[in-house]
């Protein structure tokens, strides 16, 4: 019969074998930066005159292999807040679904529906908590109250982020491009949209790690609303459409326009028959 205690444990409690290192803090902070995984994503975020616009793909990678086209990177934390997934899902998922608990937990101690600064509050003091034990996480948290529109970044480090642009992920520097590019204040909604999609779709076609499906949220005064979600490589034949060609021999495809000849240019007539000419000159076009 087996001893009912175990190292001073009692049996029927979790007992897990701690390896046999001297310095176990320091044995956790190395185990994690040795197996620290790779992410990939690309989401961005943008306060204009008519509400929030959010943009997201919906690539999840392991490293070099992607493991899903289909991940839903916005979790609809209550009908006026919105969070965004960068960094590891699992991570991303389960706080903010937390942090949507505790949203509705105010909710019914207040009698009022919980701020968008309130709201980022609590998650970064969450995750403030687990610093330094391998999160994974870089959101944003986007919403409407009764100051208007909110905007805020925050991420396993427990960093808030107040602002009206952002853009987070391996391909968020390509979406800052555009997003830098085409944003006005007085955009209206269906620019905005169209904006956050395009700098998504430039996103997924410079980083290989993003990917999928652009999917663009609006925020307003009456709640969030799902105003598109569409295959990036349809957007891709959208905006570069391929032109048909009277003669496919003269096109070499691609976007540039490559003239195919059907004999060669350097062949010279002479005494009606073809001689080629050998000099540089001549090969030249």
């Amino acid at each position: 019969m087996e001893n009912d205690v175990l190292c001073g444990i009692n049996s029927h409690d979790q007992y897990f074998a701690l390896p046999k290192v001297e310095d176990f803090s320091r044995f956790q902070k190395d185990v994690v930066e040795h197996v620290k995984p790779q992410h990939g994503t690309t989401t961005l975020g943008f306060i204009f005159e008519h509400g929030i616009i959010i943009a997201v793909d919906s690539r999840a990678s392991q490293g070099p292999y992607i493991s899903s086209q289909t991940v839903k990177k916005v979790i609809e934390i209550n009908p006026f807040l919105l969070g965004t997934m960068a960094g590891g899902a699992a991570d991303c998922q389960f706080w903010q679904r937390n942090l949507g608990i505790q949203c509705r937990l105010h909710e019914l101690e207040t009698g009022k529906r919980i701020t968008v600064t309130g709201a980022s509050k609590l998650l970064a003091n969450t995750l403030y908590g687990y610093r330094g034990r391998g999160l994974s996480m870089g959101t944003m948290v986007a919403g409407w109250d009764t100051t208007g529109p909110g905007l805020f970044y925050v991420d396993s480090d427990g960093t808030r982020l107040k602002g009206k642009r952002f853009s987070v992920g391996s391909g968020s520097l390509f979406a800052y491009g555009v997003l830098d590019q085409g944003f006005r204040h007085d955009l209206s909604i269906k620019e905005a949209a169209e904006l956050g999609r395009r700098a998504i779709y430039h996103a997924t076609f410079r980083d290989a790690f993003s990917g999928g499906t652009v999917s663009v949220y609006h925020v307003g005064p009456d709640g969030w609303t799902k105003m598109s979600g569409t295959d990036v490589g349809e957007l891709h034949y959208e905006y570069y459409p391929a032109d048909p060609v009277a003669n496919p021999e003269r096109h070499g495809g691609g976007e540039g326009d490559i003239f195919v000849p059907s004999k060669r240019e350097h062949e010279v007539e002479e005494d009606g028959g073809k001689k080629e000419d050998p000099s540089p000159e001549a090969m030249e076009t």
